[in-house]
């Protein structure tokens, strides 16, 4: 598939595009069964809580070394006061990653495609690089909020490159957590940067422009299949889920080849797992 002209137009002034029904009913069920498969087999005892809010919790070993593995992250309201879960385990995951693009059958199969290929040259990306998978559960009444934030603060290039794929496996709306943006936005600086080094992980911050408000951003609802690029630059949010209905996706991440990945990021791929293109 490739970007029409008023789709480019669109993704150059608004730093976002979004195309309904990109992927099929039967590709969503079956990243979603495989999903359900890779929660059933993971062992809570090895906990790990993932917080976009609170960056120290990216600083856990289990996170910064999960760049080249598949693994789940459980909500961070998942537990009680005493360490029990709230609920089953299928509904206190908040997220898998990060590289089941590349080790996971079924998600490789979601995940490189001709059709992304395309989309991403349309976007700017010469040869595209597949850095990162994500497959967030926003769980209901305990899915998380996810800060405002710019994707290019984890995946820093010189120049920017980053360019994020968001699929909607499930309806999203206002009640459970949709995406939030803010138009335009692309053309704002970089406000931070998630470095890792013999420090460990920290973010520090790079300009001090306010991020955007519900005021100045515009909720991105949409059905299941449709595909959201954006820009790394773009602020975008997401608030926490209280609906009764969870609200699946399935993110990617990819970087252009010709520019320069910076060492400092947290996801470093090479050996015997380097990135690849999505063909």
């Amino acid at each position: 598939m490739e970007l029409n002209g008023e789709q480019r137009r669109r993704f150059g002034e608004d730093g976002f595009l979004v195309v309904p029904g990109f992927k099929s009913r039967d590709e969503v069920k079956a990243l979603r069964l495989r999903a359900e498969a890779i929660v059933d087999e993971f062992d809570p005892h090895t906990i790990s809580i993932f917080s976009a809010r609170d960056e120290s919790a990216k600083s856990d070993d289990y996170f910064l070394t999960s760049g080249d593995k598949v693994r789940c992250f459980f909500e961070e309201e998942a537990f009680d006061d005493a360490g029990a879960l709230r609920q089953s385990k299928a509904l206190s995951i908040n997220k898998i990653g990060h590289a089941m693009h590349d080790l996971d059958p079924v998600f490789e199969h979601f995940s490189h495609d001709k059709r992304l290929h395309d989309v991403a040259t349309a976007a700017g990306l010469a040869a595209p690089l597949v850095y990162q998978s994500m497959y967030i559960f926003k769980q209901p009444r305990i899915g998380g909020e996810v800060r405002w934030h710019q994707d290019a603060t984890y995946f820093e290039t010189e120049p920017v490159s980053v360019t994020t794929f968001w699929f909607a496996l499930e309806p999203a709306d206002i009640s459970n957590g949709c995406l939030w943006v803010e138009p335009g936005g692309h053309r704002s600086p970089l406000r931070e940067r998630f470095i890792v080094d013999e420090r460990g992980g920290r973010m520090e911050l790079r300009d001090d422009t306010p991020w955007p408000t519900q005021a100045s951003a515009q909720p991105v609802e949409v059905d299941e299949g449709t595909l959201v690029l954006f820009h790394g630059l773009l602020p975008h949010y997401s608030g926490p889920n209280r609906s009764e209905k969870s609200r699946h996706a399935y993110t990617l991440h990819a970087v252009d080849a010709g520019a320069r990945y910076l060492p400092g990021n947290w996801l470093q791929r090479g050996g015997a797992l380097p990135p690849r293109g999505f063909i």
